[in-house]
């Protein structure tokens, strides 16, 4: 496929990142049964049917340009109780105009409608299973396994970009931030990197855990090993939906497709970059009712205090501490936690 140097330029701390662009000719596309014509946008469903358990189906909007362009796969509602990103795709859905676009975009409004259905946090009420852990799917697994392989089929795998748009879990204080994967592969990392910076949150988790083999477990990956940039975007918290964190969702997707020459107009510069890796997830080792100690976005030395676990009566099981100094990515701000369950994220700065 033919390739473009880029027209966007995004400020970085020490180097400026360009990315090569596909180009398609433009005719009508569809992602699954949902098929939008030239300059056209369309909506509709993938269905999931029933299997082992309960079927469900996935919404889908397809916004075909007027242009040449690549192909941006927005894939939002991943974990159901993460309201901003999904509020911000239906937003974009109305504002962006097929006839000034370039490419086509196809957005997944809610990965996980049992999750989103249920309220339920990380875990589909179905099956128990966390939607992204459970990639690329199987078409005979549980409903969980069979949405991811619907999406990898229909939407990442018809993609030239990817991004998996998350909010902070219900249960979540998050500063946001997101995952920029380190593959090895000196250029899939350059468009990794261009579209990290152009997105325009200033704390970026350089993620290299994203290379292992076997099953792609995670959204992103499932794009990665195909060859796909894709990054993870972190914008809400604790089942918020208001204004702040769904603009901030959307001014990102604007950033990303000027970015990527789908719309005109220039990257929104975001000034200097917090730049974190290392990160580590701390798990609850035991039952019961989490204090936190922290905030979203604190910096803690390495030993400081977390939180503090008690059971249900109040008493205290343990104090949790943070394994190194660095950045609270989040901390889990509603008291109830399970055995092995998060606790907070912690990030070094670099």
């Amino acid at each position: 496929m033919p390739r473009l140097l880029s027209r966007s330029v995004v400020p970085v701390l020490v180097s400026i990142s360009f990315a090569t662009h596909v180009l398609h000719a433009q005719q009508s596309f569809a992602a699954g049964p949902v098929q939008a014509e030239v300059g056209a946008k369309a909506s509709g469903y993938l269905e999931v049917p029933a299997g082992v358990d309960d079927g469900t189906r996935i919404p889908v909007t397809v916004i075909n340009g007027g242009r040449p362009g690549p192909v941006l796969a927005l894939i939002a509602g991943t974990h159901g109780y993460e309201y901003p990103p999904i509020t911000a795709l239906q937003n974009l859905r109305n504002d962006i105009d097929p006839n000034e676009l370039a490419g086509t975009i196809v957005m997944v409004h809610v990965a996980n409608v049992p999750s989103f259905l249920g309220r339920t946090i990380y875990y589909s009420p179905i099956d128990g299973k966390n939607l992204n852990r459970a990639y690329p799917g199987d078409p005979n697994g549980t409903v969980s396994e069979r949405i991811a392989h619907a999406i990898t089929t229909h939407v990442i795998g018809v993609a030239d970009y990817v991004v998996d748009m998350h909010g902070g879990d219900g249960n979540e204080a998050l500063r946001p931030y997101l995952y920029m994967p380190v593959t090895g592969n000196a250029e899939l990392d350059e468009e990794i990197r261009g579209m990290a910076t152009a997105f325009g949150i200033d704390h970026i988790v350089i993620d290299r855990t994203r290379t292992n083999t076997g099953p792609s477990v995670y959204t992103d990956k499932t794009a990665l090993d195909r060859g796909i940039p894709a990054i993870t975007t972190e914008t809400g918290q604790l089942g918020s939906n208001d204004l702040v964190w769904i603009e901030m969702a959307e001014r990102g997707v604007w950033n990303l497709l000027r970015f990527l020459d789908m719309v005109d107009g220039e990257v929104e510069a975001t000034g200097e970059f917090v730049w974190l890796e290392d990160y580590e997830v701390v798990r609850s080792p035991a039952t019961g009712m989490f204090r936190a100690a922290v905030r979203d976005g604190y910096v803690v030395a390495e030993g400081g205090l977390l939180g503090t676990l008690v059971d249900l009566f109040g008493d205290p099981i343990q104090d949790i501490t943070a394994p190194f100094s660095g950045v609270v990515n989040y901390v889990v701000g509603t008291p109830p936690v399970s055995e092995g369950e998060p606790v907070a994220m912690i990030s070094r700065i670099r």
